[in-house]
């Protein structure tokens, strides 16, 4: 007489699991259909941003006027930004409206990204899907903020200050618009750091005890990242440059004290 097993509590928690995450299970995809939906999303990415850069375009010169004045407050009287290529002034016209299309289409970026990544969570890790959208596109947000009113204004200040009698300051319009650029995708990048710790703290990767923990080697990483990406040497300008780092590192904590377990079973 054949003998049925006992679903003892042995199988059945080796067995919750996918109990739980069937639609997980379920929705495993191939090679080439993971492919497809990485295209379907850069596609529908694209179209958001190209919609953005025709609303973009229309008000280009109240744009530039915007991205530009913290460089001609710093100029001498009179002085002008000068171009020496005769499409520079129309490239930096279609890159400024890329930058404000890509900005306006980045909540809907972002759920596209999400989208992508979605098939391969659990049920349960598909429901931080509005989080996600949300502190990534104010991470991306806040970022582009700093940068324009604090980050590249304290630069050009500091390039300026060089003005004497026999010198005078007078950038070229591509040099300005490239460096505003690089902080640009410096600061969006670095103020993401609160969505990370989000979704790591979510996962149980890492608590707010290990991040306090290790808090005095992350000011040290900081600092010297800052020390590598600023072009200058300055002690000041590193400190304004690493400055929200910290910050978003100290949020990064209470977000993963709220978030989070106040520690890991190993």
């Amino acid at each position: 007489m054949a003998l049925v097993p006992f679903p003892g509590p042995q199988s059945r928690a080796f067995d919750s699991p996918l109990e739980d995450d069937d639609d997980a299970s379920s929705s495993k995809m191939s090679f080439l259909e993971h492919l497809d939906e990485l295209r379907k999303r850069i596609v529908h990415a694209a179209i958001a941003i190209g919609v953005g850069i025709l609303v973009s375009f229309t008000f280009i010169l109240k744009i530039y006027d915007f991205l530009m004045a913290p460089t001609m407050k710093h100029l001498p009287a009179g002085s002008k930004l000068i171009y020496t290529e005769p499409g520079e002034a129309f490239s930096l016209y279609i890159q400024l409206s890329l930058i404000v299309g890509v900005l306006m289409a980045a909540p809907f970026i972002m759920y596209q990204l999400w989208l992508f990544i979605a098939p391969g969570l659990y049920a349960n890790e598909k429901k931080m899907a509005i989080p996600f959208v949300l502190l990534s596109t104010l991470g991306f947000l806040g970022g582009a903020a700093f940068n324009h009113y604090i980050m590249f204004p304290w630069m050009m200040a500091f390039f300026a200050s060089f003005n004497t009698q026999d010198l005078v300051f007078m950038p070229k319009l591509d040099s300005v618009f490239s460096l505003y650029t690089k902080f640009l995708i410096a600061m969006a990048a670095v103020f993401q750091m609160p969505t990370l710790v989000f979704f790591l703290a979510k996962m149980q990767v890492i608590t707010a005890r290990f991040l306090i923990a290790q808090f005095k080697y992350a000011v040290l990483l900081i600092f010297i990242i800052s020390a590598v990406i600023t072009p200058t040497g300055d002690p000041v300008t590193q400190t304004v440059f690493a400055a929200p780092m910290v910050a978003l590192y100290v949020l990064g904590i209470a977000i993963a004290w709220v978030v989070g377990p106040k520690r890991i079973k190993e």
